[in-house]
């Protein structure tokens, strides 16, 4: 069906993490580079800090939840086709300036 990447970020600068705007062009340029096709991204910004930002894609969806108080953050990239979701990934543990991080694979 499909390769779904699952990513956990650690050690990520507050100001990024809580940056509604910022994530939002990060989930559309993860996916654009992965191959993917965006239908629609939306995004929340909670109070006091968190950011949850979703693509729906032609492949299937990009998403990212924040915990800026605790640097951390979790990704997932499924996708069906020819998207490669792993370009996505390296371009997020990148941005995010990720100090450490861990990436599961599950072919679907």
């Amino acid at each position: 069906m499909g390769k779904h990447y699952l990513l956990n970020l650690y050690d990520c600068p507050f100001d990024l993490l809580d940056n509604e705007r910022f994530l939002f062009d990060l989930m559309e340029i993860a996916a654009e580079s992965s191959g993917a096709t965006i239908i629609q991204t939306i995004s929340k910004k909670f109070d006091p800090q968190g950011v949850t930002v979703v693509s729906l894609l032609s492949e299937s969806h990009i998403s990212i939840h924040t915990w800026p108080e605790e640097g951390k953050a979790a990704c997932d990239i499924f996708t069906c086709g020819e998207a490669n979701p792993k370009i996505g990934c390296d371009i997020i543990i990148h941005q995010l300036k990720s100090q450490t991080h861990t990436l599961s694979y599950i072919e679907r």
